[in-house]
């Protein structure tokens, strides 16, 4: 696979990737900022997710909720989305209709201020209070992606806290909190911009920088706190969470190296043996061999500073205890790492990957997506040229070695969930 690419930088430091694609008249718009929970300050958890919902209330020359509109009627489609280091927005529309998602993003980029009211961040807060209960407090093991980066990362690490934050930092946002969030992070020099799809480069270009063009670098971007920890926990650590649930559920997670590095791509490799399809090594023992889960998968948080983490997520079978699961899953780590793997099987994982990589790049939004998170966190989106090939000249031999080095006793987390009334009984 290879995408043809041309990169551009705006004097103001937005760094633009464009990539022409005529099979479809259709362009993927994908802009990222690289700020996400991780920039977040003690008492203001919350706020990357809080200012991704801010972001489609209006800016200076679009209404409140005009932006899902003016979108929706050109035939398109948009979203966001908010990650632990970065914060993405997102339109695929009609190549005809490239202009109108360019100046909507430049618009809440370069204008978003006038348009802030006390009335618009007290209905946001509320509406991420309710996702919050919705999608974390009362979904059933709903607290795991909080609970898990807490146990892997001490308290002052920026990776440490929810992403979603809680109620009383919710609370204590005020207007004058999130304006200066949006005047410290959403600035040019601090974003990527991926158009993707049936464009001619030169125009798009033009489009560019004509909305971007004018908007100003930012200034004063505070560094974030130190993000090295120790390469391995040097214990194991343990949570046991008493939960609503029907059936235990582990997440046994390891630090391992951060996304982009030739050992993040042994890793995936790695939780592709492990846990990716019917033929990995927990589907194959756990799930119809022994029957002690139900659901059993492998992978990679991707994260780019300090340290990644390398997640194995089971599920128990009913009436397996969690004792019983934890064996069952430690067992498999400990015979991967003594009995190693065979060529077999990381050829197995490699094509299971690839395929599934190069599959998801028939959509131009997942293009430009894939351009974006290689430009934050590698600083080179044609990187995604040269993915496949890094998975491709991973050997046996790499797998047996990393999982020897990052799955070993003195690198493991254990978040273990257990029916309430299991543990009331015991």
């Amino acid at each position: 696979m290879h995408l043809p690419l041309t990169h551009h930088t705006l004097p103001n430091g937005l760094r633009v990737t464009i990539s022409e694609d005529h099979t479809a008249p259709v362009v993927a718009v994908n802009l990222w900022y690289h700020v996400g929970s991780a920039n977040e300050r003690q008492g203001r958890t919350g706020f990357a997710h809080l200012f991704e919902h801010m972001l489609f209330q209006g800016s200076e020359h679009v209404g409140a909720n005009e932006h899902f509109e003016l979108v929706q009627r050109a035939g398109g489609t948009l979203n966001g989305s908010t990650w632990l280091d970065r914060t993405n927005y997102y339109e695929t529309v009609p190549s005809h209709q490239l202009a109108l998602a360019l100046w909507l993003e430049a618009d809440r980029m370069g204008r978003l201020l006038p348009a802030m009211t006390q009335e618009k961040l007290d209905n946001q807060r509320d509406v991420v209070k309710n996702e919050r209960r919705w999608s974390v407090d009362n979904q059933p093991y709903g607290t795991w992606w909080e609970r898990l980066p807490a146990l892997s990362f001490p308290s002052e690490h920026p990776y440490h806290h929810s992403l979603i934050g809680s109620f009383e930092d919710l609370d204590a946002a005020s207007l004058d909190d999130v304006s200066e969030f949006f005047a410290t992070w959403y600035t040019p020099d601090n974003a990527v911009l991926s158009i993707v799809g049936d464009v001619e480069t030169a125009e798009a270009l033009r489009l560019v920088t004509e909305y971007f063009g004018a908007i100003p670098r930012g200034k004063n971007r505070p560094a974030l706190p130190p993000m090295s920890v120790p390469a391995r926990f040097g214990e194991w650590r343990r949570e046991v969470v008493h939960d609503e649930v029907m059936v235990p559920r582990l997440f046994l997670a390891s630090r391992c190296p951060v996304f982009g590095t030739a050992a993040a791509a042994v890793g995936t490799i790695t939780a592709a043996v492990l846990g990716s399809g019917k033929g990995s090594r927990l589907q194959e023992r756990l799930v119809r061999g022994q029957q002690v889960a139900s659901s059993a998968v492998a992978f990679t948080f991707d994260l780019s500073r300090g340290s990644d983490l390398f997640v194995l997520d089971v599920t128990a079978h009913a009436e397996v205890s969690a004792e019983a699961l934890e064996g069952a899953v430690v067992a498999e780590l400990d015979r991967l790492r003594t009995d190693g793997v065979t060529e077999a099987e990381v050829q197995r994982a490699v094509t299971l990957t690839a395929t599934e990589y190069v599959t998801s790049m028939q959509s131009v939004q997942s293009r430009a997506d894939r351009l974006s998170q290689f430009a934050t966190h590698v600083g080179d989106a044609a990187a995604i040229n040269t993915q496949v090939d890094r998975w491709r000249a991973v050997r046996a031999e790499d797998v047996t070695a990393f999982a020897r080095e990052w799955l070993g006793p003195d690198n493991r987390a254990s978040l273990l969930y257990v029916p309430r009334e299991v543990a009331e009984v015991a």
